[in-house]
């Protein structure tokens, strides 16, 4: 078994288990090839088994900590297996109004790169690491075997394809393996809360529909009775589907994407046809396709007792940081400026580099330019299918606040 040694006095957060080793904490000289590795100390002291990747902008994963494991195929399919298993909850009941959740969340399940949800009978797994990308048969197999979904459908994470080297496109998994496509494939139906969704399998942003705001769109609900709400980047529409059964009497509905503008809309009549909204739902909603950071300097004073913002990713790494925070501050500035007084804003990044503690912040500085007094009615993050690992912070990507406007 090959080995990689550490620098002296770089050992310590991979010691306290944190996954990511960089090629400057690697001591120079070792020609490792590309697989398991043992890693050590300076003083060769085992810290932990990992994978070497000279492919990887990562390119040392630590994996266990244990030093008795082997890190072969079976001990993949055990991590996958245990991931799976400790969403049980999720599975036990076939009456559930929810059919969307999380099963697979990289290195917080401690499989660097990997991520799968649960969509009704399909699973979409998304990858962002090389590693990941070279264990792609074994995690569909292995999936196959313990949930017999009716397809899998692999994509990679576009913000990686260039420093992972992954290919972009969807692979499509059926049964006991890869096919493609005749046409274009049917849409997978599922629910998430009692609401009902649709995706296209292939198709979409990453995942293309994002089951970690579930709880948050159960709490943000009730706010929305008899209220005027702003969804800005509404994507395909969650949001809004709970706002609507919550009692809005209007929403409009911002976001840069067409498609997603329609499909929301979608949404909404198969919802209306269900019976799951009010039968006059589809007359409160008004979208607009936008830049919405601009439209947001657009929108009129006291008009919105709800707004939601939930803007994509602005930080990937850390580096991108500064650059986020200053469009957070913009975005939320506005809001509280424009938003009714007594109002509510919901707002959320899922920048990683972007800390609870940092949004936070930006959030009091918004408030301070904005002149405005704001009261925190909630802490939110992502559901419990989405775990956060404590030796690993940066699991911890999606955070969000309600906010009362006084």
């Amino acid at each position: 078994m090959q080995t990689i040694t550490i620098e002296s006095g770089k050992e310590k957060q991979l010691l306290r288990h944190h996954p990511w080793v960089f090629s400057k904490a690697i001591v120079p000289g070792q020609h490792p090839v590309e697989g398991p590795c043992k890693v050590l100390t300076s003083e060769g002291r085992f810290i932990a088994w990992g994978w070497y990747d000279e492919k990887s902008h990562i390119p040392l994963h630590l994996l266990s900590w244990n030093e008795g494991d082997v890190i072969d195929e079976s001990w993949w399919k055990r991590r996958i297996t245990e991931a799976v298993f400790r969403r049980a909850m999720f599975f036990s009941d076939k009456k559930t109004p929810t059919t969307t959740f999380r099963i697979l969340f990289s290195e917080a399940d401690m499989l660097p790169g990997l991520v799968a949800d649960v969509y009704g009978s399909m699973i979409r797994i998304i990858i962002s690491s090389h590693i990941a990308w070279g264990k792609k048969e074994l995690v569909t197999q292995t999936l196959q075997e313990l949930l017999h979904p009716s397809l899998q459908v692999i994509t990679t994470d576009s913000a990686y394809t260039g420093v992972e080297a992954l290919p972009g496109g969807a692979l499509f998994w059926k049964d006991d393996g890869f096919f493609t496509p005749n046409g274009k494939l049917p849409a997978v139906r599922f629910r998430e809360d009692g609401l009902l969704y649709e995706v296209v399998p292939g198709m979409g942003q990453k995942s293309g529909f994002y089951c970690d705001q579930r709880e948050n769109r159960s709490i943000v609900e009730p706010y929305c009775k008899g209220a005027n709400v702003l969804d800005a980047f509404c994507y395909t529409g969650a949001f809004t589907l709970h706002a609507l059964r919550g009692g809005a009497t209007h929403i409009d509905c911002l976001d840069s994407s067409e498609d997603a503008l329609r499909q929301l809309l979608y949404h909404i009549h198969m919802n209306q046809n269900e019976g799951t909204i009010p039968q006059n739902s589809r007359e409160k909603v008004e979208t607009k396709q936008c830049n919405v950071f601009e439209q947001m300097r657009d929108i009129p004073n006291d008009t919105y007792d709800v707004m939601i913002l939930d803007p994509p990713k602005l930080a990937q790494t850390k580096s991108q940081a500064e650059a986020a925070s200053r469009a957070y501050k913009d975005l939320n500035r506005l809001a509280m400026e424009r938003i009714k007084r007594g109002g509510i804003i919901a707002t959320f990044s899922c920048s990683g580099a972007i800390t609870s503690e940092m949004f936070r912040t930006i959030l009091a500085w918004s408030a301070q330019d904005a002149g405005r007094e704001v009261q925190i009615l909630h802490i939110l993050g992502a559901g419990e299918d989405h775990p956060i690992r404590l030796s690993f912070p940066e699991s911890e990507y999606l955070k969000g606040f309600v906010l009362r406007i006084l």
